[in-house]
């Protein structure tokens, strides 16, 4: 008797955001239903797939570099099918095909449920590229199962309608589209079933999140958190133009939805906020920035800051320092401006140099560090709720969760994963805080 086939593997790298993140798992799960089991050293898999980014051109960058790490192994095994999808391979379509001769198939962000069929058609030789532009729809149903994990992502709507002078993601998203919510309800709910204990809500703007029945986000977020068995909500991103008082409201006013906001500012200079698009003033920003601080006084804000748009000036650039001050961010993510594809602002003039603009970074940077370190040292003595995810990742004999506020708290523990504990915090660092349980609190939940 002949032994069985062994089971195909596949490699699924991802590269930039959750939803790509989130997009990962919806492949896998396809996938699984193909014969694949899933492979975490490519070197062992029948399949490897790229999930890519490229919204920043070191993202981009980093895919190409995978891509002609991939070129001695395929030479190696002929019989390797290597995919890319995500939004590059919306970005860039067939040229991907054209520019990496071992590469042999490219789908875009709204074709995860051809992927399949592309494979089978790879492995009979036949190179695919599939990337059907997003149109304005009603989002697909995706599924309601998932894996079993204590944290859980869940996308509520994709695409964008804004048009910011330097983003590419309306371009390989595609318009703003939304999920159902009792579609959104049933999955978190499946989620929940199958062991998650928090939930995120992803979307380019949740904020414009609107499903067929007129449902709004704020509503979308009341009736998650009262899913049974659900201990933490979070979401993310919001443009601020569209962060609504009833969202505010909302957030402070349900006990399972965290306080935690990302809240991307961009620049703090009006002239430049008007060349980016971005649809406010530097005072509207600051507006609603203290209206979450006087609704949740204990919670996190994050942001996002491009430095060196193009005719950025110092004193633009003296601004967004001056707004550093005045938000004092939690979190910031920050990033020297390049040009992208299809972008308004790839064709302004007033480009800055490298130079100017990896100074501009740094200074930055360091400021926001400072920041953050103050912050996190003003909790020394304070009571966090912490979700215990696992070991740290230093180890030490150090377990890991995430405060209410979205925080790193380092802890002693052992046999603690799943649950909610109160830490006392003993030590602030940049990067996390530093504790010891006081209280296991789960029973309490």
């Amino acid at each position: 008797m002949s032994s069985p086939a062994a089971a195909k593997k596949v490699h699924i790298a991802t590269f930039g955001c959750q939803m790509n993140r989130y997009d990962s798992d919806r492949l896998a799960e396809l996938l699984a239903a193909h014969g694949y089991a899933l492979a975490e050293d490519p070197a062992s898999a029948d399949l490897i797939i790229l999930n890519t980014c490229s919204v920043r051109e070191h993202a981009a960058q980093k895919v190409y570099s995978q891509l002609g790490a991939l070129k001695s192994l395929k030479r190696r095994r002929p019989g390797l099918i290597i995919g890319v999808g995500g939004c590059l391979a919306q970005q860039e379509g067939a040229r991907l095909l054209e520019n990496v001769p071992h590469l042999d198939l490219v789908f875009g962000t709204d074709a995860l449920e051809e992927v399949p069929a592309l494979v089978d058609e790879a492995v009979r030789g036949r190179r695919r590229v599939h990337t059907p532009r997003p149109r304005r729809a009603t989002l697909a149903r995706t599924s309601v199962a998932g894996p079993g994990e204590l944290k859980a992502l869940v996308t509520v709507m994709q695409g964008c309608d804004n048009y910011c002078a330097y983003c590419v993601v309306p371009y390989v998203r595609g318009p703003e589209r939304s999920r159902p919510a009792g579609e959104i309800l049933e999955e978190v709910a499946a989620r929940v079933e199958a062991g998650a204990r928090e939930v995120t809500l992803l979307g380019q703007n949740v904020n414009s999140y609107r499903d067929p029945a007129g449902v709004d986000f704020p509503e979308l977020l009341r009736r998650v958190a009262a899913v049974p068995g659900l201990w933490r909500v979070r979401f993310t991103t919001s443009h601020p133009k569209d962060l609504s008082p009833r969202l505010i409201e909302t957030m402070a006013g349900e006990e399972r939805v965290m306080e935690q906001l990302h809240l991307p500012a961009q620049a703090g200079s009006d002239r430049v906020l008007a060349a980016m698009r971005r649809g406010y003033t530097r005072e509207q920003y600051l507006a609603k920035v203290r209206a979450f601080r006087r609704a949740m006084p204990q919670g996190a804000l994050g942001g996002d800051i491009i430095v060196g748009f193009p005719g950025e000036s110092e004193e633009d650039f003296a601004q967004t320092m001056r707004l550093l001050e005045e938000v004092r961010y939690d979190f910031l993510f920050s990033f020297k401006y390049s040009d992208r594809p299809h972008t308004v602002a790839r064709h302004l003039k007033g480009k800055l140099s490298e130079e100017v603009k990896a100074r501009r970074l740094q200074e930055l940077q360091v400021r926001q560090r400072q920041i953050t370190l103050a912050i996190h040292q003003a909790l020394e003595g304070s009571v966090q709720e912490v979700l215990v995810e696992g070991p740290a990742k230093r180890g030490q004999g150090l377990m890991t969760g995430r405060s209410r506020a979205g925080r790193a708290v380092n802890f002693p523990g052992e046999e603690l994963v799943g649950r909610l504990v109160m830490v006392r915090i003993e030590q602030g660092r940049v990067n996390s805080l530093l504790g010891r349980v006081v209280t296991d609190t789960t029973r309490e939940v």
